[in-house]
């Protein structure tokens, strides 16, 4: 491992723990449910992406942004934003589903299979 690869696993590790932090702190210090607090990050991910200030975070600490839910609304800004480029309005509505496919598809069909594995449990 080179020192240039140590630096930028270094940066994705913190940048993407100050997000984590910002949430825990929500979390503890707020009386926001957890459910608002995703939400909150979405929407602060596509605002930013929207304005194109996610972009330098992303460039700079890679998968310490991307992977985040902040990273998941950048995602859908970019798409929107592309998909209005090619398509106009329409763009707009459709973007979003178009660049978060290959994910959301993921997430749907391992939680289909973790499903037929293991047995819900009410509380």
């Amino acid at each position: 491992m080179t020192m240039g690869s140590f630096y930028d696993y270094l940066w994705a590790f913190l940048i993407g723990g100050a997000f984590c932090l910002i949430g825990q702190l929500l979390i503890d210090y707020t009386k926001l449910t957890p459910a608002r607090i995703l939400t909150v990050f979405v929407v602060a991910g596509v605002v930013m992406g929207a304005f194109k200030i996610y972009e330098p975070i992303v460039e700079f600490a890679g998968a310490g942004a991307t992977v985040p839910l902040t990273g998941f609304g950048n995602l859908l800004a970019e798409g929107v934003r592309k998909a209005v480029d090619e398509k106009g309005i329409l763009g707009a509505f459709t973007g979003g589903f178009t660049a978060a496919a290959a994910g959301l598809s993921a997430a749907v069909i391992c939680g289909f299979l973790v499903s037929l594995i293991f047995k819900s449990k009410d509380k």
